[in-house]
């Protein structure tokens, strides 16, 4: 399955997610996606992102480990039905999307929960998912860069 239509689902089961275990196991799922689309880009994506994309993978797999993983049935993991990254730029437009969503359900449950080590969980991986987003947005920002310069080589050559 393509990156986009991961990340719209995992933004509709994290939208939908009204319990701690279910938001936590949602959280979980958006770090496992966007570790599978950081690597997928580390490998083959454009040159000029290969960096940060190791990074983002680092980061969501920090994510991952903060909030430990959830009982999956088989197929459950959204992030291993990653087939294709499609145009790198949406992908990361809508992933930078889903992971501010992220940090955002964990400050709601981390204002209600009642137990303080739910609390500092929830503020480590919020730290986590500011970091990865920051990844996403410099990549985007690379790319912005790549396509202006390739526009004025277009140009002056024409």
């Amino acid at each position: 399955m393509d990156a986009v239509r991961l990340i719209l689902a995992s933004r509709r089961a994290l939208a939908g997610s009204v319990e701690e275990p279910q938001l936590m196991a949602e959280a979980w799922q958006a770090y496992a996606l966007a570790q599978a689309i950081g690597s997928r880009l580390a490998v083959s994506g454009p040159p000029e992102l290969r960096g940060e994309a190791l990074g983002l993978t680092e980061l969501a797999g920090s994510g991952c480990g903060i909030l430990g993983a959830p009982p999956l049935g088989v197929g459950d993991l959204r992030a291993a039905q990653l087939t294709d990254l499609g145009d790198a730029h949406d992908s990361l437009t809508r992933l930078g999307g889903l992971l501010g969503e992220v940090g955002i359900a964990l400050v709601g449950l981390a204002s209600v929960v009642g137990e303080e080590s739910t609390y500092w969980q929830c503020m480590e991986a919020i730290d986590a998912a500011d970091e990865a987003r920051d990844r996403v947005l410099e990549m985007l920002r690379r790319l912005a860069v790549r396509d202006q310069v390739l526009a004025e080589r277009d140009a002056a050559a024409s």
